[in-house]
């Protein structure tokens, strides 16, 4: 047996044996905990990444992960970004009046109205009508 690239306690070991073979994780946390396990066995960067369907890279970064932060590294950290600008209350008030009558004068509502008339009722400060779009795409009275 070749000399491992990374070297697992054996509670951790057990841990992410019990993960891969219970089915009940996400599928990055199932290559990662695969790719660690396979590197405490004695495997390369390169024969986990050609078993994995990935690059050497991304299996030296899973192993740099690991040395730093445990096996918390079998989840992702959360990511930065920009916050939502129109919050779960607003969709509800845009899905809502979606599902309300049509004003006098027309047969359904357009997202241009719809958007308009969520400002106007104060369910938020702006919105378009293609930020509308993205809210009533998966509802069953929206338009898509």
């Amino acid at each position: 047996m070749k000399t491992p690239l990374l070297t697992l306690s054996a509670e951790q070991a057990q841990h992410l044996t019990d993960l891969t073979s219970r089915g009940t994780t996400t599928v990055k946390a199932y290559r990662r905990a695969i790719a660690l396990l396979a590197l405490h066995q004695g495997q390369s960067y390169s024969s986990v990444g050609r078993q994995l369907g990935v690059r050497y890279d991304t299996v030296a970064e899973w192993a740099k992960q690991f040395t730093a932060r445990g096996l918390a590294m079998l989840q992702d950290q959360p990511r930065s970004g920009r916050p939502l600008v129109i919050t779960g209350p607003e969709r509800a008030a845009l899905t809502a009046l979606a599902c309300s009558p049509a004003p006098d004068g027309r047969s359904q509502w357009s997202l241009r109205l719809l958007a308009g008339k969520a400002v106007e009722l104060g369910h938020c400060g702006q919105m378009s009508a293609s930020s509308a779009q993205g809210i009533l795409k998966k509802t069953s009275c929206g338009r898509s």
